[in-house]
């Protein structure tokens, strides 16, 4: 079952549903709900408690974190859980400074506000330097800056550059990336929200010292998520207050959501092949189909490239005028359909995307660009409906 479906409004009308913002959150898989019920209903014990039923819940919690390391070829020590993407980037960013004496950032302009505005604070916080790689029309860093960069000085130096950006799809080739950090004795982390549940990873194999992850990008639950840090890298703990996740992160582990974190990513991994064929397609055919329908569209960013972006999203630039632009969202979301302007973490800010700052040009600015991200749940009839009504809207 998927977000596609018929309701009654209020006039008695029946009107569709389609949610295509799965880039901002996913749908849950019904076997990751039902393993969150049986945590809640039967192993209610604080994994920290001596006692059978303390045991209970600490053994499978480190079971999952036994589950992720196996996936990603890491350490179980090496993941900590987290509430999140936010959390671990934060998390990351700010004990590189204060505990490994990373004097330098160096990230883009057009990273997830989770990094940019820690990077932002820990300026004003530590006075640290923050240095923002170049990027090209498309949205790329250019790795030769980034080169020129790590050399500028002796610095101790931190690259945070994203594997998938979360608004306009592009994916960075971290092997080179990592390569030139570490022939640059520089630390690497990215966030890795948009990418792990979707790629795979070898981490004994790629040397990165830190990568983060949300479960709810991968049909998993909110509020939970992780933490890759690799193996003596010399960070203290983040939150005091408990021996919790190695002694790094004080406080009741959420068992519940990390076991339902676990289900989901065993499913995202032994599914990833079919459901990355699948999702793919409903992208291609959304790419040609959305041109056929509606000329002058353009993609922003790498997103209409099926190799160099992820398969999960689309952002496209429509043909429209500014005054009509503002009418939009409400019109897509009156018809049902679910999207982004941005990122959904700037929703309710009346500020542009600053990705999208960074790349467009001014005229392109001026109209509207959607962001339509896709899963397992959807399919092309919920593709044809959106694209018909953005046609009809367009022109009327």
């Amino acid at each position: 079952m998927g977000y596609f479906w018929e309701s009654e409004n209020e006039s008695g009308l029946e009107s569709k549903r389609v949610y295509l913002d799965s880039a901002a959150t996913t749908q849950v898989r019904d076997e990751v709900i039902l393993e969150m019920q049986k945590a809640l209903a039967d192993c209610y014990g604080n994994p920290s408690s001596s006692h059978s039923f303390g045991r209970a819940a600490k053994t499978a919690v480190e079971t999952a974190r036994k589950t992720i390391a196996k996936y990603l070829n890491a350490q179980p020590s090496e993941i900590i859980f987290t509430s999140g993407g936010t959390e671990a980037d934060n998390m990351i960013l700010r004990c590189a400074v204060r505990d490994l004496g990373v004097k330098t950032i160096i990230t883009s302009k057009i990273e997830h506000h989770a990094v940019l505005h820690t990077a932002e604070d820990l300026v004003r916080e530590y006075g640290i330097s923050l240095e923002f790689v170049d990027l090209d029309a498309s949205g790329n860093p250019n790795l030769d800056h980034l080169e020129a960069l790590l050399q500028k000085d002796d610095s101790k130096k931190l690259v945070s550059l994203m594997h998938v950006n979360n608004e306009i799809g592009n994916l960075i080739d971290m092997g080179k990336v990592s390569e030139i950090c570490t022939s640059n004795a520089a630390l690497l982390h990215s966030d890795t929200v948009q990418s792990i549940g979707h790629y795979t990873w070898d981490l004994k194999q790629l040397p990165i010292d830190f990568l983060t992850a949300a479960a709810h990008k991968f049909h998993g639950p909110k509020g939970i998520g992780f933490a890759f840090i690799r193996k003596n890298s010399g960070l203290k703990p983040f939150i005091s207050g408990g021996s919790q996740e190695r002694g790094f992160r004080g406080g009741t582990e959420s068992y519940h959501n990390i076991v339902g974190l676990e289900k989901a990513f065993i499913a995202a991994y032994e599914n990833l092949e079919a459901e990355r064929t699948y999702v793919k397609g409903l992208k291609r055919y959304f790419i040609e189909k959305i041109q056929e329908e509606i000329p002058g569209i353009k993609f922003n960013g790498l997103s209409g490239d099926l190799e160099r972006s992820t398969f999960t999203l689309v952002n496209v630039c429509l043909p429209v005028d500014a005054h009509k632009a503002l009418m939009l969202l409400f019109h897509l979301d009156i018809k049902g359909i679910a999207c982004s302007k941005g990122s959904a973490c700037q929703s309710g800010s009346d500020l542009g995307s600053h990705v999208l700052t960074e790349i467009l040009s001014e005229e392109d600015l001026k109209k509207p660009s959607i962001r339509f991200s896709f899963s397992k749940y959807n399919t092309k009839d919920e593709l044809d409906y959106v694209i018909g009504v953005l046609k009809e809207f367009i022109e009327v």
